[in-house]
Parts: structure tokens; sequence; C-alpha cells
């Protein structure tokens, strides 16, 4: 999980990583100007460091990719890539002892007492659990993000606090931009103390900046001999923070002209830009100045950490000036796999829960399972559970193998994946009735079983806002669904275009559209003996790649209706996106269904009848969603909400108290945090 609730990275118009040096160059000297001449940069200017920091080459395939425009390439995604021998002996011995730890563990003390006792911290050091994904070399396991998804979820069953702080730690903390993006040295030096239990956070956010990371304020200005740097700044929703002996910290590098040596590297004369540094968080002049505390997740260390004249030898500076956007980016991108897994976890547990509890509890003379208003819920949580495992276990293998661009796929997987994990959760609250609103501990103090549905509900809510906010995803996955249209349109989607360039525009893009749009008009989906090999599943296929082609049909007409406008209709590319993210679940389940039955899995016979339901289930979603692209309010709802933004219905809010209000301002002034908290700190090891 991200260390961040809604992190900082340019996800509203960008996807992940890279771009060019020229581009990077760029974005780098518009944050430092920026950072240097002390105010916020405008809309231009935020836009450009996104997409400078966006990666626009694809060097390999990607099935998500090909399905946005209309190209559905099963055999991107069929057969599911397997692990290796070695990779799958040493994930079960794993699994295996960290069965064995947990079982001594109690999650309801972790939520009781809203911490993570440091003895449970100091037993999974012990087995190796901080080094899950650190490579054997430097003293981690090496395990394969099939692994450590699975692993998490074992975790995150015990309490999701837990799974929150190891996946913190490792999907997007230090090790993470480390191992992708850091020196030898800095693998030699970091890699081992992370893999042998020294907690590590990620700091992004700040009090003021969400998915804007050209507002970033938070400076890092060279020393004069060009040895250090010197970080000041705050930084919030630090999880793991709290308790962190290293954290990675982005900054923003003000312009300089030094070109000294530190580490062995000349630093680059004036470059500048959003960088990352390690940092130790015994520093002089750090400070945790609040334990942050939430709906969920209690027992989670997350904080407000201040940098006052904080000095960082250079040699701690991974990658390049102007480069953290792009070690950010790239980390997010494979940590957003946590979140699936964990995810797939939590619905395991609510359809173990609502099954026992449908069929014990009996009204009218029937077990409640057996009437049909719980009979489909039932079978939704059965059906969506499966296709959430399905999505991870398909996403993670594909990354694993290493030959797909899984950059979408992952963003996929983690908007949908929140989405629906909390759906499910939502209806085992709703079948357990007042016992689903009641806390364990209630429920315990009386006698009966202590379920906490309740817990698991307020848990997965951050989900749908850790690592890029639902909103935020769609606009990243959006951006890649139109990219195509993008390049071949040109100055068609430039607002400030002249005519004559909209007119060569227009010329240029008919060229790519003569060769696109045809195909889109018939494919493998209208052949009826299409996908037989698959048996019940084959007409779902079928569906999948009519309705891929069907849905890059919209996205053309969307762009020829509105063209530069487009990025601006919101809501149209949500629905394109979300149907997308559909046709990729209905793709994965099938996939997952089929490679169960491949290799004689446990339950594999009736895989396909829980995939089947599924697809039915996913293809009605598909419908409406389709239909509302064009029959929608959106119109009329930008209307209204410019007045009431504008204070034209403050009457509607007569007749109700405002405990909040004189408490403070919406956001705390910069520079203006809680008070020092030097007790907050805890050792760990």
């Amino acid at each position: 999980m991200s260390t961040d609730i809604d992190p900082a990275s340019a996800e509203a118009a960008s996807t992940e990583a890279a771009g060019t040096e020229a581009a990077s160059a760029e974005a780098a000297r518009i944050s430092a100007a920026s950072a240097a001449e002390g105010k916020a940069p405008g809309w231009e200017e935020s836009r450009a460091v996104a997409e400078a920091s966006r990666q626009t080459a694809w060097e390999r395939p990607s099935f998500a990719k090909a399905l946005y425009l209309g190209d559905f390439q099963w055999d991107l995604m069929h057969p599911v890539p397997e692990s290796s021998s070695e990779d799958s002996e040493r994930g079960e011995a794993f699994l295996a002892r960290l069965r064995g730890v947990l079982a001594g563990m109690d999650g309801g003390r972790i939520e009781a007492e809203d911490r993570v006792p440091d003895e449970y911290l100091r037993s999974l050091a012990d087995i190796g659990a901080f080094g899950m994904k650190i490579p054997t070399e430097y003293g981690g396991l090496g395990l394969s993000l099939a692994y450590y998804g699975r692993a998490l979820m074992l975790i995150g069953s015990l309490h999701p606090s837990l799974g929150a702080l190891l996946s913190a730690h490792q999907s997007i903390g230090v090790p993470e931009p480390v191992k992708m993006f850091g020196s030898a040295e800095q693998k030699r030096q970091f890699l081992p103390r992370c893999a042998a239990g020294a907690v590590t956070a990620f700091l992004l956010t700040e009090p003021d900046v969400g998915s804007d990371p050209a507002r970033l304020t938070t400076t890092a200005r060279l020393s004069e001999d060009g040895l250090s740097y010197v970080l000041d700044g705050s930084k919030l929703w630090t999880t793991n923070g709290v308790i962190a002996e290293l954290v990675v910290i982005m900054a923003t590098v003000l312009p300089h002209g030094s070109a000294s040596t530190a580490g062995g590297e000349a630093v680059a004369a004036g470059k500048g830009g959003i960088t990352a540094f390690v940092v130790e968080m015994d520093t002089p002049g750090i400070t945790v100045e609040n334990r942050n505390s939430f709906m969920g997740l209690k027992g989670l260390e997350n904080g407000v950490t201040r940098f006052d004249g904080v000095r960082v030898p250079a040699a701690n500076r991974v990658g390049r000036e102007g480069q953290g956007l792009k070690i950010a980016l790239t980390t997010l991108n494979t940590g957003r796999l946590s979140i699936p897994a964990m995810c797939a976890g939590g619905a395991k547990w609510s359809l173990k829960i609502a099954r026992g509890w449908s069929s014990a509890r009996v009204q009218w003379g029937r077990p409640i399972g057996e009437h049909e208003a719980v009979a489909t819920k039932i079978a939704f949580m059965a059906a969506t559970t499966f296709a959430l495992e399905a999505v991870f276990e398909v996403s993670a293998a594909l990354a694993d193998a290493g030959m797909k661009d899984v950059r979408i796929e992952a963003a996929l997987a983690k908007l949908w994946s929140s989405e629906m994990a909390y759906t499910v959760a939502d209806e085992l609250v709703q079948i357990r009735g007042g016992r689903g609103y009641e806390t364990a501990e209630s429920l315990r103090a009386r006698g009966e079983r202590a379920v906490p549905a309740e817990q698991l509900l307020r848990d997965l809510r951050i989900n749908r806002i850790f690592e890029g906010s639902t909103e935020i995803m769609r606009l990243l996955i959006a951006r890649e669904a139109v990219d195509a249209h993008l390049a071949a349109a040109g100055d068609l989607a430039r607002a400030d275009a002249t005519l004559s360039e909209k007119a060569r525009a227009a010329k240029d893009a008919s060229g790519f559209y003569m060769k696109w749009l045809p195909r889109l008009l018939a494919g493998e989906g209208n052949d009826p003996r299409a996908y037989r090999e698959f048996g019940t599943l084959a007409k779902h296929l079928r569906y999948v790649e009519r309705a891929s082609r069907r849905l890059a049909r919209h996205t053309f007409v969307g762009m020829g209706r509105w063209q530069a406008a487009l990025e601006h209709r919101q809501a149209f590319l949500g629905r394109i996106v979300d149907i997308g993210a559909e046709l990729f679940a209905m793709a994965a389940t099938c996939a997952w269904s089929e490679h169960l039955r491949s290799v004689g899995a446990d339950g594999a016979e009736s895989a396909r009848d829980l995939a089947e339901v599924f697809c039915e289930q996913s293809r009605h979603r598909v419908e409406a969603l389709f239909a509302a692209l064009w029959d929608n309010t959106d119109d009329a709802d930008r209307r209204l909400a410019r007045r009431v933004l504008a204070g034209g219905f403050t009457w509607l809010e007569d007749g109700v108290l405002d405990p909040s209000e004189g408490t403070g301002p919406w956001i705390a002034p910069r520079g203006d945090g809680a008070a020092t908290r030097p007790d907050l700190h805890r050792d760990v090891r």
C-alpha cells in the first residue's frame, strides 16, 4: 500500500514513469523554477510536468492497451504464465512459515490497542517478511509478485494494518526505488537493512498537494561543496513514517550552478527538479509532528513529518536530479498490485462468513441463504471473489513473466478490485444485518461469534483512495486509452491550434483512421465457432472481443465530438475506463479458470461455473455503462455543481449543526503543523 492516501503522482494527466530526456529536463526546469520563485504553477505548467514524466514508449505488448483500441489479443493473457518450480517451492515454504507465525498473533489486539505490537514486527522480521520482494543477494527472500501478493493476502486477513505496513515498506518504500533505480553502492548499503526489518516509508504527498506534483514545495538545496543537499518542507500521510528507520522522499531541487563530485558521480549543474532521496530518520532536523488517526486501519503508523534544514549526503540521491517523478510513478506501478491481492483476501473472508451465517440463520422456516433476496447476494459475492482472485493472479503472473507491459493492467486491477471488494464487504454487512453493524468486541461480550464485518468495511474503504483514488485512476487509464487518438489527431486535439494547423492535422489523421476504423467492424466475436475450445466460456470471450471493438468506436466518436475538450469530459472517460475494466476482469476470469483446469488445481472443475456466472453479471454492468455513455445527466450535473459551488443553494444547508466549524482551516497553513511529538517514534527492532 502506498504511504500516501492520495499520492501526488501526476496521475490526473499521466500514467507511469520516464519520458524522454528533453521532456524530463523541461519538467525539472518548470518544477524547480516554480519552487525557486515561491509560486504555485498554473495548469499548463502542471500538465507539462505530468506529461514529461509519462512513459510514452511501448516496447512490450500490453493486453489492456490493445483492448481499448478494439484489439482483443487473447494470446497475451492465455495461457497464464506459470511460476518456475524454484519460485513455487520458495514461495510455498515461506507461506507455511508465515502461517505458523500469524497463528500466534491476535488481530483483535491490533484493533483494540491501535498499534501493531513490537513483538509482532520482530517475529515477522525473523522469518524475512520485511524482505519478501528484496533479491536474495541482498538478504531478501526474492519472492515473485504472485507469492508476495498471496503473503499479503494472508497477513491482511489477520489485520489489514499489518498488510499495509509491510506493503508500504516493500512495494513503494525504500526497497523498491533503490532496487529499480539505485546505484550498486546504494543497494549494498540499504537493501540488507530493509530485508532485516528496518521499517521504511515513501514520502510524496504534502498538506495541500494531492495529485499535482508540479506544486510540490518540499525543497532540496545543494550545498556549496556539492557533497550534500539540505531539505526543507513537510509531508502528510506518511504511512510507516512514525516508526520508520529509513524513508525515500521526493523534493524539488532548486536550480544551482555546482558541478562538484559527490559519491563518485558529478552533480549536474543547474538541472534541479523533483528528485528522490533516501533519508535516515534519525538525522537532525526531522520531526514527526502527529500520528494520524483514520476511520479504518487501526494500528497504522501514519503521520505528518517535517524537515527543517535536514542535511542529506548527495550519495543518497536516487537517480538523477529531476528523475524523482519518474521513480515515484514507476514504483507505484508494480506497488499497486498489492491492493488487488488484499482486496481478494477481504472478499474471500467475506464469502466465508456470509456462507456460514446464511446457512445457520433461519427465517420463516428456511436458512436465509435460501431466500432469493439473500441468494442473489451470495451468488454475486462468490462470482466476484473468484474474479478478484483471477484479476490479481493473472496481473501478477504477467508482471512476473516480464514479457508484457502491465502498467495499464496494474492500474485497472487496482481500480476495479478496490471498488468491487468494497461492494462485496458491504453485502456481507447487509446479510449479517444488525450483527454486521455491531463490533466484534460487542458480539463477543454477549456470547456470540466475534465477526468483525463492520471493521472490514472500514478497512477496505481506503483502497479506493490509496495509491491514486478511483477518480485519479480513471483519468490515468483514460489518458492511455485515448493516447492513440491524440497522437493521430495531433493539432486537432490542441485547443489553441489555428484553423490551418487543424486542417493539416485532419489530413494526417485521416490516414490513421482509414486503416484503423474498418478493423472495428468485424472480428472473431462475430463468429459463433470462435473460442469453442473454452466450452461455456466461449460466448463470453466472443462478447469481450465484440465489446472491445464497440468501446473503441465509442471512444472515436467522443474524440470526434469533443476533440481537445475530451480531457475535460471526465464522466464520459470514466465510463470508457470502467467498461474496459469489466472486460479486462472478464478476460482474466476466463483465463484463470482455464489455468486452474490445466494444472488440476483444487476446485478446478467448478471454476468454470464461477467464471460463467461472473461474466453474466459483468455483461449487465457493461451494457449499463455503454447506455450511459450518451444517455446521462452529465451536462445538468455540471451546471448544478457550478451553482452549488457559487453558493446558490446555501439555504439547503440550514437546519443542521456543524461541529467542525471554528476548529481550523480546511487545509493547515504550510509551516504550521501540530506540536512536536518526540514520543511518537518507536524502536521496533
